[in-house]
Order: structure tokens, then C-alpha cells, then sequence
């Protein structure tokens, strides 16, 4: 009985420390595979950074979801593409709509645009909930915004920033800088890495987060209106093919695969209902000492001799 007291009082206390629920906490003081609770988001994604009224929107819908993943006993949320604001090409073309040319970043709400991401991270700190949020991040003012996630840590500090590598053709000609490095951050135990827009299309960035230990990449994008199922598709392969963790999170429209993640043998843990802002929480563990991961992992050094 004093043990059990014991472990319990420490489970508290982790719990109180690292933002983590009770379930998790246990977990990881227990020992063993590492295992924390993930909620892929799906909201609907509005294109016009310049309109204030929008930026205060997505903001504000981004945060009411957050609420949610964390009365539903997460303790990481991850969004799709765009989250906080998902540009169109259109409406920020400088000779548009008709005539799709280069972006007019001048035209956005920057100043908004940090205020809505600032109450996120101050939110993420209060929840304790690890936040994985789409947006744009300006630089330098001559120099193309990134499309990136934000990655905010249960401590209310924005610890990280990945930017989209592997650029559509409007997107590196007319709309944004790529992106040169991967990300990869611990919580919980569980490494994660980040990607973005098409990039399943690039089956090498999975591979190479697979040699990386990840355990569960995050894929946010705003989807494919040509073929709206394909992203979601190549999600799942890639999680089989690699055995690890996907998390899909992408956009609430009708036409659009529901969110939801994917286990290291390919199958849907859990998927929101289709074309409503939603969430799909699932207990996404360690995968890095699966058989199947180390078997594949040899046999491909084998091949590169």
C-alpha cells in the first residue's frame, strides 16, 4: 500500500512538473516503451492574411481546439498547414486574381498574425499541452515569409520553427523561401519530427526521420484540391514503410481525408468525422525497437553495402 502511495505521489508530482496527463506520467516513471497522448487537429483554413477579422478567427479557433485536446487528456496538439492563416495564391497575388504573380506580403496582418501566435504559446504554457501550429514566419523584409509549423513546447515557449522544404512550383516561384533542415524534438520521451504542404510526395524526408529515431512524424498540410485523397494515402505508406508514427492533420472541408493517425503498421488509429473541426487522439509510443523497424533498418544497410 506504501508503494502504491508512493508511486502515485510521484505520478502527481510528474504529471504537475511536465503538463503530461496522470495515464502518461505512470507510464513513463513505470518505465519501458515511451508513450504520450497526441491529437491531430482539423479546422477549416482561411486565405487572407490580411484581413484581421480572419487572423482573429483561425486564432481563436486554433485555441478553442486546444482546450479540447486537453480536456480530452492530450498533451500534444498538432494542426494542419495554415493553421493561424493558409495564404491563397489568388488573394495575395500583386497582379491577381486573374493573373496569379508574385505575393504581396505587404498586404498581411503581420502584426496580428504575432499576436494570435503569442495567446497560443501563452495557452500552450497555461494547458501544459505541447502545440504544433501552421503558419507563415516573416524574416528579413526582402526576403520571401516561410510556410512552417511552429512547434511550442508544454512550457508556453516556442522551442522550435519548421519551414517547408519541398516547395510546389507556386509556392518557391511566387509565394515563399524554402526551407533547408529537418526538426526533430522530444516529448514525453517521443521523438518527433515535422513536414509539411506535398511533402509525402518526397518519400526520402520520411526515411531520413527514420534514421533519426523519430517515432512519429507530424504531417500538416492544407491538402490537394486535384487529388484530395492522395496526402493521406502516402501517410499511411509512409508509416508502414518505415514503421513508425504518422500524425495527418489537415483541413475540415468536405472534399478534404478526415485527420487522424496512422500506427507504424499502416493502419488508422483514430480519424476525426469528416468535413467538421475536429480532433483524433490516440497514445502514440515509442517505435525505434520494433522488429520489424530493425530488420528493415539492416537489411537497407546491407544494400548501400
Amino acid at each position: 500500500m506504501t508503494a502504491n502511495r508512493n508511486l502515485k505521489q510521484r505520478v502527481r508530482a510528474r504529471a504537475l512538473k511536465t503538463g503530461e496527463s496522470y495515464t502518461t506520467a505512470r507510464h513513463q516513471l513505470a518505465g519501458g516503451r515511451r508513450s504520450i497522448t497526441v491529437a491531430a487537429a482539423q479546422l477549416p483554413l482561411l486565405p487572407d492574411p490580411g484581413d484581421a477579422s480572419q487572423v482573429r478567427a483561425s486564432g481563436a479557433a486554433v485555441r478553442a481546439l486546444m482546450r479540447q485536446a486537453r480536456t480530452r487528456g492530450a498533451d500534444l496538439v498538432h494542426f494542419p498547414e495554415g493553421a493561424l492563416t493558409s495564404p491563397g495564391k489568388r488573394l495575395m497575388s500583386s497582379t491577381g486574381p486573374d493573373d496569379i504573380g508574385p505575393a504581396d506580403w505587404d498586404r498581411a496582418d503581420w502584426a496580428g498574425l504575432a499576436r494570435e501566435l503569442e495567446e497560443v504559446t501563452r495557452l500552450a504554457g497555461q494547458l501544459r499541452l505541447w502545440t504544433v501550429v501552421g503558419g507563415i514566419h516573416r524574416g528579413a523584409r526582402d526576403v520571401r515569409p516561410g510556410n512552417c509549423l511552429f512547434v511550442i513546447s508544454s512550457r508556453g515557449q516556442l522551442t522550435g520553427r519548421y519551414d517547408e522544404r519541398m516547395l510546389s512550383k507556386t509556392k518557391s516561384a511566387l509565394m515563399y523561401t524554402a526551407g533547408r533542415d529537418p526538426l526533430v524534438f522530444t516529448a514525453s520521451g517521443v521523438r518527433f519530427g515535422c513536414a509539411l504542404g506535398m511533402e509525402t510526395h518526397y518519400p526520402e524526408l520520411f526515411a531520413a526521420y527514420e534514421e533519426q529515431d523519430v517515432d512519429c512524424i507530424l504531417f500538416s498540410t492544407h491538402g490537394n484540391p486535384e487529388t484530395p485523397g492522395i496526402f493521406a494515402i502516402e501517410a499511411a505508406g509512409h508509416a508502414a514503410a518505415n514503421s513508425l508514427w504518422v500524425s495527418y492533420a489537415g483541413p475540415a472541408a468536405d472534399d478534404a481525408p478526415p485527420t487522424g493517425l496512422v500506427t507504424p503498421d499502416g493502419t488508422w488509429a483514430a480519424r476525426c468525422a469528416a468535413g467538421a473541426p475536429g480532433l483524433a487522439v490516440a497514445e502514440v509510443s515509442t517505435s525505434t525497437d520494433s522488429p520489424a523497424r530493425v530488420w528493415r533498418r539492416t537489411v537497407r544497410t546491407t544494400l548501400r553495402g
